[in-house]
């Protein structure tokens, strides 16, 4: 598969104070890395044309794990206001020259640079507004947004994500079939976590579908 030619950056999500787990995940050990770790890992040997990653909760003790190089690592002193508060965040320090950008998750460690790849080339394809993956049904991530869209992203409020902008774009998202389910999975809490370092390896990079979202 050809990479893709349009750009696209890469903005992890890290900024969150794990409430719900009680200790600081991106900080949790992953492998030979952490969490977030391999999110990051996955994401320098993707395609994609630049890495922000947006850090809030004990951003100092979280950069001193992280491997800074071909990343850009953006503080959000706002986290605690949501996480709209750290998707806007990143977008404003997206590269003038990127066409669109991928939104990851710090605590999706499973999600691989197969799946990130093939996410890019099926937006490429379709030229599509807002690509969206899906696995059996269920909607997961990471997700794409294009350049025209960013302005109504960056008017977000609450910890609402891009959820209302998916309901009034509705028919302008591609929907892209994958087999894997680590674009479902991700780690809330204790059980979570416990879950995902005992269950054997999923099959990664899968194969993938793209449909539009009102076939």
């Amino acid at each position: 598969m050809n990479p893709p030619q349009k750009k696209i950056a890469g903005v992890i999500l890290a900024a969150g104070s794990s409430s719900r787990m009680g200790k600081t995940k991106q900080l949790m050990p992953f492998g030979k890395t952490t969490l977030l770790g391999q999110v990051v890992e996955a994401a320098k040997e993707s395609a994609l044309h630049e890495i922000i990653i947006v850090l809030g909760y004990k951003a100092e003790q979280i950069c001193q794990t992280l491997d800074p190089a071909n990343t850009k690592i953006i503080l959000n002193k706002d986290y605690s206001n949501g996480q709209s508060t750290s998707l806007i965040k990143g977008l404003e320090n997206v590269s003038s020259v990127c066409d669109a950008a991928m939104f990851l998750l710090g605590d999706q460690p499973l999600v691989t640079a197969a799946i990130i790849n093939r996410l890019m080339n099926a937006f490429e394809a379709a030229n599509a507004l807002i690509t969206i993956p899906y696995c059996n049904d269920q909607r997961g991530n990471p997700v794409i947004i294009a350049r025209p869209l960013f302005h109504r992203l960056k008017s977000l409020s609450a910890d609402i994500g891009a959820r209302d902008l998916f309901d009034e774009f509705k028919e302008s998202i591609l929907k892209v079939q994958i087999t894997d389910k680590a674009i479902l999975i991700d780690v809330d809490t204790m059980d979570d976590y416990k879950n995902l370092i005992t269950t054997p390896d999923h099959q990664q990079g899968a194969g993938c579908k793209a449909t539009r979202s009102d076939e």
